[in-house]
C-alpha cells in the first residue's frame, strides 16, 4: 500500500514509489527521491516539522508539505 512520506513513523524504513507532480518534482529527484531507492525516516522536529531522512548515507531535511509529495511503500523485513 502506498503512503506519502510525512505518514511514516520514525525509524521505519521505505522505498519510493514515485514522486507527485509539482513545481517541486525535479528538486526532490534530484535529492535522491527517485523510484526504488531506499529511505530511513531519522526523526521529525517537536512539531513534525521538518522531517529528517536518511538517504543514501546523508541525511535530508523536507518540510511536510514536501514529504506529502512522495509517495512510497514499506520494506517488508
Amino acid at each position: 500500500m502506498n503512503r506519502s512520506l510525512s505518514e511514516i513513523s520514525n525509524d521505519q524504513q521505505v522505498q519510493v514509489v514515485g514522486v507527485l507532480q509539482s513545481s517541486l518534482k525535479v528538486k526532490l529527484m534530484e535529492m535522491g527521491m527517485v523510484k526504488g531507492k531506499s529511505l530511513t525516516v531519522l526523526y521529525r522536529a517537536p512539531l513534525g516539522d521538518p522531517i529528517a531522512i536518511d538517504v543514501d548515507g546523508y541525511v535530508l531535511s523536507l518540510r511536510k508539505d514536501e514529504a506529502k509529495l512522495v509517495e512510497v511503500e514499506q520494506i517488508n523485513a
